[in-house]
Parts: C-alpha cells; structure tokens; sequence
C-alpha cells in the first residue's frame, strides 16, 4: 500500500499529477480542492494517496490531507459510487461541504454535481449518514459559506492552451465536451490562467 509520496512535482494537468519520489515519477488523480493546494511546478510537496487495483489498471489518487482521502475512501464503499465520482464529488466541493450536505439532507447541492442523479444523492445521504455523523459540521454552516473555487488569487500569463486545458480537465470530471467548452468559453477572459478558468467554469455550473 502506497500511503503518501514525499516528493517533486513535475507535471501538473487537473486533475493528473505527476510526481517524482527518489527518481520514480508516479501518476495521480487529485480532486480539485487538492490539486489547488498543490506549490508551483518544481517545488516539492507530500500528497497523501490511495491506492487502486483493478484487472486492467492500477491507480494512484492523492489529497492534498488526510481529511478529503478518509471521505474518499467512505464514498468509494457507497452503493454505485467509485473512484471516479467520488473524485468528481471532492472536485465540486471540499469535504466539510459534503458532510453538511449529508448531514442536513441537502439533496438539491449534491444533485448540481455531474454524475449525481436525484437517487445518487438521496442514496448518499441515507448512506452516508451514519458514517460521517461524528465530522462535527455546524447547522449554521452553510457550503456557500466555504466555497472552494474562489476568485481572490492573482491573475497570471495564461498558456496557450488554457481554454482547451480547463475543457479537458471538465470532462475528465463528468461534464459533457459541449457542457464544459460553454462554461469556459462564459468565463474566459485575457490574463486567465487554467486553473483560474477551470476554477471559475466548475463554480458556474455547481
């Protein structure tokens, strides 16, 4: 079992990151409110991870805290709920967001994540319930008070690809090309960079 990496970051496409630990470069799956806390490219970094074995694949997916990965593997052991959503789940909103929405029956939150049916989330929350009823969410905590996708960072020179970069990393999260490539194309503006667009589209349609 590979518990955490302790190393260089080389690459970084969200949600793929790719990390080099004692001359070996790993490929991992961060959720977005992860992969945002990541330092620039260059700079070393320790990413807490789980670890995935299927017949045709082995899959590393990492946090940026133990916190997201303990409800990363709570969500995975729901009904219907793998890997890939569960991702898709923690890219939309952090975990203390996803608690409150269980905790309080916030069914119409949940279903604005792509991939989260009306059953998807009334399963989540009867599911999950039990499990995250010691996470000590506040009632008066609302999840727009604690958005993760926030517009107060600076601006810088954005690459070339940027549009097609935050398009990309939308499908990778369960959008359709044609859902993703709108939203982009409402937020894109000159100085953006990808991870601010990827940011501003996913906030636009959750």
């Amino acid at each position: 079992m590979i518990g955490c990496l302790n190393g260089t970051i080389l690459e970084k496409q969200p949600p793929d990151l790719l990390i080099e630990v004692a001359g070996v470069g790993y490929e991992v799956q961060l959720p977005l409110t992860s992969f945002y806390a990541l330092p620039e490219v260059g700079k070393t970094t320790i990413i807490y991870t789980h670890f995935v074995v299927r017949e045709d694949a082995q899959l590393l997916y990492g946090f940026s805290n133990q916190t997201e990965r303990s409800l990363f593997r709570q969500l995975i052991k729901a009904n219907g709920v793998g890997p890939k959503l569960a991702l898709t789940i923690l890219s939309g909103m952090t975990a203390q967001q996803f608690v409150r929405c269980v905790q309080f029956d916030d069914i119409s939150t949940l279903v604005k994540l792509p991939g989260v049916g009306k059953k998807t989330a009334e399963r989540l929350v009867i599911e999950m319930r039990d499990r995250l009823k010691d996470w000590g969410v506040s009632a008066t905590t609302a999840v727009s008070d604690k958005l993760i996708l926030q517009d107060d960072e600076a601006f810088f020179a954005p690459p070339a690809s940027a549009e097609q970069d935050a398009i990309s990393a939308l499908v990778g999260l369960g959008y359709s090309r044609l859902q993703a490539a709108k939203a982009v194309k409402q937020q894109l503006t000159p100085g953006i960079s990808s991870e601010q667009l990827i940011k501003a589209a996913l906030k636009s349609m959750i």
